[in-house]
């Protein structure tokens, strides 16, 4: 038995998309910036590429600006506004991925004054705290992701965006997990800038995108030929950049089946663990990405389940695939109030489109089967 269950760590690359790069890898070989016929060809495949992209987020081709994946894409964004700025406030969700947190952090130690805004128990950043650190003044920068990949917790980055900017201050959004999973619009949501990666919704790896609005200016990260509009110095990754956007084509016309697959089994496995001793399904209250169900048993450390789940051939997470095997509790549970061993517990399943109903009952039976083993020793210390 062979199951993936850890899409939100990276999916399966869709054969359409990697038939659509097939020709860029092994037959085309201009460079986009030639003038010549086969630059000129690979010229126009970028630009399609960029159009699928855009259309993914009802955004205009010309907002995007390709990267090598969606870290890139989020240090130009915090890092590209910042870096051309005064330093001043800068104002980072306390649930965010290590892609934000880290250039964040960096920009602490240029003179950048970071706070990070708090979460209540289910995953939802505090509208109210928030509010009020807007009003102390003097934030340049929010950045808050869309939906959390860990819980699939969705945050209300509309009104947040709103809130910025009646403050004065620029609003960046990682919507690397919300994308193909949520309908996004980039001009409703409000955001300056938008953090998309390619990997996350069926396309290949390496490849990234930022949205951004026309009016904001950045300082690249990435000097050199002037490609990107002079935001990312660099020979574009043509294959990958076909792939990601014929990836963002098919979320886009399957999003509404995909996700309708996707809720069914997770409220299916949901259902099938319901009954475990000790169970705790965190995020529970809130509006959640439709494929993610992240939970702890009591007593249990995540990391060993993960092993435990890999030996009967279904792949899940503890949490973060960036901190695997790191041993830390996860920062995301603990800025939500969770104890250390509370944190350290967490099993996240995330499914995918190529993922059955067979898929979800097969790790139910496994945790079953795991827990069960561990009857009297459970009992014994009360968990």
């Amino acid at each position: 038995m062979s199951i993936y269950l850890d899409h939100n760590a990276t999916s399966p690359l869709d054969a359409r998309a990697l038939e659509a790069m097939h020709p860029w890898l092994t037959g085309v070989h201009g460079n986009p910036a030639s003038v010549h016929r086969y630059g000129r060809a690979a010229h126009a495949a970028l630009e399609v590429a960029r159009a699928q992209v855009a259309a993914l987020v009802n955004a205009q081709p010309a907002q995007v600006v390709f990267t090598g994946g969606g870290t890139e894409a989020d240090n130009l964004a915090l890092k590209g506004v910042c870096s051309g700025a005064p330093s001043g406030r800068l104002l980072v969700g306390s649930l965010e991925h290590s892609a934000v947190l880290g250039p964040a952090e960096a920009l602490a130690k240029q003179g950048w004054k970071l706070e990070y805004i708090p979460a209540d128990g289910e995953g939802r950043y505090d509208a109210e705290a928030y509010g009020r650190m807007l009003q102390q003044g003097g934030v340049k920068l929010v950045s808050a992701m869309l939906a959390n990949n860990e819980t699939g917790a969705i945050q209300d980055v509309k009104h947040m965006a709103a809130s910025a900017h009646a403050a004065g201050a620029l609003l960046h959004c990682d919507a690397v997990q919300a994308a193909g999973k949520l309908p996004l619009d980039f001009t409703d949501l409000g955001a300056d800038l938008m953090t998309l990666s390619a990997h996350k919704l069926n396309g290949p790896r390496g490849v990234g995108a930022l949205i951004m609005n026309r009016r904001v200016m950045l300082t690249p990260l990435v000097d050199g030929g002037g490609q990107e509009r002079g935001l990312r110095g660099g020979t574009e990754n043509l294959a990958g950049i076909v792939g990601f956007g014929r990836a963002a084509e098919l979320a886009k016309s399957e999003s509404n089946d995909r996700m309708a697959h996707a809720r069914a089994l997770r409220d299916r496995a949901e259902a099938g663990i319901a009954g475990l001793p000790g169970l705790r399904i965190f995020a529970a209250g809130a509006e959640r990405l439709a494929n993610t169900l992240q939970f702890g048993i009591a007593g249990l450390d995540g990391e060993w389940l993960v092993m435990e789940l890999d030996k009967r051939g279904i792949a899940v997470s503890s949490g973060s695939a960036c901190h695997s095997g790191s041993g830390e509790p996860s920062h995301v549970l603990t800025a939500m109030g969770f104890d250390a061993a509370t944190a350290k517990g967490a099993l996240r399943v995330s499914f995918g489109a190529g993922n059955t109903g067979q898929d979800a009952d097969a790790v139910c039976a496994a945790l079953k089967e795991i827990v069960g083993s561990l009857g009297k020793r459970v009992a014994a210390v009360g968990w």
